[in-house]
């Protein structure tokens, strides 16, 4: 399969996993030992200055950490976005257009003239070789396009529908689907 690193996974109704229910995933790196990916859409109450001092500066509005997803919630990944024009940071590896991620190690003062922003995520999501792929066979995702601004929205609990919406057709249908279908 092709590299799907650089687009986004958008949790079906189908599936079935609490940790990643209504959820968006940009996927980070998907090679043939596995794929790595960050949920979007979960933003905690916890202030990235709290944990990582002055990161928090360049933090993208809400500058909160995010549930990256259920493997190894006590580390870190940091994505941010180049401004336009901007070929070469230090510390900062491309995934896609102008999003990449950032070392945490560097010094954040390093990147001010250079990023448009960032987003630290507690944790993230893992698949192990092939269990992908299943998942993607079995209908628990769907699999799109980034946007160079979703990563950075303002409200990213608005992100899974919107994601679907702008799909048009059946798949935008899905945004309206209920969280509890037997309430409807």
């Amino acid at each position: 399969m092709e590299s799907l690193a650089g687009h986004l996974l958008v949790a079906t109704p189908a599936l079935k996993d609490p940790n990643f229910d209504r959820t968006v995933v940009l996927l980070v790196a998907h090679e043939p030992g596995g794929a790595l990916g960050v949920v979007l859409n979960r933003p905690t109450e916890v202030p990235v200055s709290d944990v990582l001092g002055s990161w928090g500066g360049l933090a993208k509005q809400p500058r909160v950490l995010f549930e990256g997803g259920p493997v190894q919630p006590e580390s870190a990944i940091c994505l941010a976005r180049t401004k336009t024009g901007v070929t070469r940071v230090p510390g900062f590896h491309r995934v896609s257009g102008q999003v990449g991620t950032v070392d945490l190690s560097s010094d954040p003062e390093q990147l001010t003239d250079h990023i448009d922003g960032l987003r630290v995520f507690a944790g993230y999501s893992g698949w192990s070789p092939g269990q992908l792929e299943e998942e993607l066979d079995s209908g628990s995702w769907f699999v799109f396009d980034a946007l160079p601004g979703d990563a950075f929205m303002t409200r990213p609990d608005d992100l899974w529908p919107m994601v679907l919406r702008r799909q048009g057709g059946m798949t935008a249908a899905v945004a309206l689907f209920p969280a509890d279908p037997t309430l409807n």
